[in-house]
């Protein structure tokens, strides 16, 4: 019988996972029973995840780098890509302002929900969490993005995930430098790298070997510790408006994809498909770069040269399905609270908005932190902060996990054009697990 391909298997694995954590609601025990003996399973899988993204990106990056034999390609790509990753998220922001300014959803939420809202998740660790992160970020410099992403010691940065940008730094300034001390002098060190990538990469089929269990674990998770359903249809609407305008980016990808590259955007979200699988269960770009990277350089074609610059600095930079979300809240909650936005109000949460993303970190909850950002950015009272987080936190996970499926395939997207417009676009060479089996059984 034929193999079922991986992207089956995952969605599979998905929607057994949604209906066991329906079950186990459905009995006491069950929300004990999912933390302690299925969750355990889906953590594991995302620590592996995360465990080979800087060593990938190391690699890769220096693999691509010293590949171009040229500072100039790597000039074109890296301007390219920032230019690219700028006009998609503007193109986001601006979707999830109409929506919300044509539907209005805040106006259908009644003062007895909004009470409810803030009296169950005002004080919610979670919330105030992220405005303390938040003032934390307010309080630093105009240029402060710049000081950070410069480390004072490359192990330190290595050692944690949220240091990405400082991981990137420290790998272009060493690939660079390769290039420069001439091809003899650094072939043992990109022999080393060379290999290092291979091996990652190895890494990465064996861990996707385990996928389908894992996002049956992390489903769940997420649905036994599901917030109030009363709270949640309350939040329907909103919730319905993000995901469309989520869903308007995908279909702006493919016709990207389509005009810009001439491939079939049908073949182009199929292959990228077991990506953006685990990056709706994990709500993590960056544990989900690995895959992203795989997929676009083994089964799309994307040059590594492009793949392993490009995708590192969107995971951490481009957070198009995060900068809408923020559109959409923010002006949600201005809606609900009785706060009227001016038009230069909406245009300072496209540019606040579009900045805030650039420092966002790559991680699960971290577009409410740049939504206080954008909230404070229009002038939105300080003592109500608190109460518009509230309003929408009980969706938020559900929300999150959408909106980095938009990350990744934008991800995707831009490293396909900047291939294309580089002409690195080539044909699709698919390496499995199994490959060199043969030679250590």
């Amino acid at each position: 019988m034929r193999k079922l391909e991986l992207h089956w298997q995952i969605l599979i694995g998905m929607l057994l996972g949604i209906l066991f954590g329906f079950g186990m609601t459905l009995v006491d025990w069950g929300n004990d029973f999912v933390s302690d003996w299925i969750q355990p399973l889906g953590t594991v899988f995302v620590k592996l995840l995360k465990l080979i993204a800087i060593p990938l990106i190391i690699a890769s990056l220096v693999k691509g780098i010293s590949d171009l034999k040229d500072i100039s390609k790597f000039k074109n790509i890296g301007l390219r890509t920032i230019g690219i990753y700028i006009i998609t998220t503007v193109v986001a922001i601006s979707i999830g302002l109409i929506l919300v300014n044509t539907v209005r959803p805040g106006k259908g939420i009644s003062q007895e929900t909004v009470t409810k809202l803030t009296e169950t998740y005002a004080n919610d660790a979670g919330v105030t969490s992220k405005l303390e992160e938040a003032s934390r970020q307010k309080d630093s410099g105009p240029l402060q993005f710049l000081v950070d992403m410069v480390p004072d010691n490359a192990l330190s940065a290595m050692s944690d995930n949220s240091l990405m940008l400082q991981v990137i730094f420290f790998t272009i300034f060493l690939g660079i430098s390769m290039l420069l001390i001439g091809e003899k002098k650094a072939k043992p060190l990109k022999d080393f790298f060379d290999s290092l990538n291979d091996v990652v990469l190895k890494m990465v089929d064996l861990i996707m070997l385990t996928a389908p269990y894992a996002v049956f674990s992390l489903l769940a998770a997420v649905v036994v510790s599901s917030s109030d359903p009363d709270l949640l249809l309350a939040l329907l609407k909103y919730a319905g408006v993000v995901v469309l305008g989520l869903a308007l980016m995908i279909v702006f990808y493919a016709v990207v994809v389509s005009t810009f590259t001439k491939k079939n955007p049908f073949w182009f979200l199929k292959e990228i498909s077991p990506a953006q699988l685990l990056a709706f269960s994990t709500s993590s770009s960056a544990a989900t770069l690995p895959v992203t990277m795989e997929r676009v350089e083994e089964h799309i074609g994307v040059d590594k040269e492009v793949s392993s610059f490009v995708l590192p600095v969107g995971a951490t930079i481009n957070m198009d399905g995060t900068s809408l979300y923020q559109g959409v809240a923010a002006v949600f909650i201005s809606q609900a609270l009785g706060f009227e936005l001016t038009f230069a109000d909406q245009l300072t949460i496209v540019l606040t908005a579009l900045l805030a993303s650039i420092g966002s970190a790559a991680v699960p909850g971290a577009g409410m932190v740049m939504l206080v950002i954008v909230l404070e950015s229009i002038g939105f009272p300080a003592d109500k902060l608190a109460i518009g987080l509230a309003l929408i936190f009980a969706v938020d996970r559900p929300l999150d996990m959408c909106r980095t499926v938009v990350n990744v395939t934008g991800d995707a997207t831009v490293s396909m054009v900047v291939a294309k417009s580089v002409d690195k676009l080539g044909d699709p060479h698919v390496e499995e697990w199994d490959d060199n089996y043969d030679e250590v059984k």
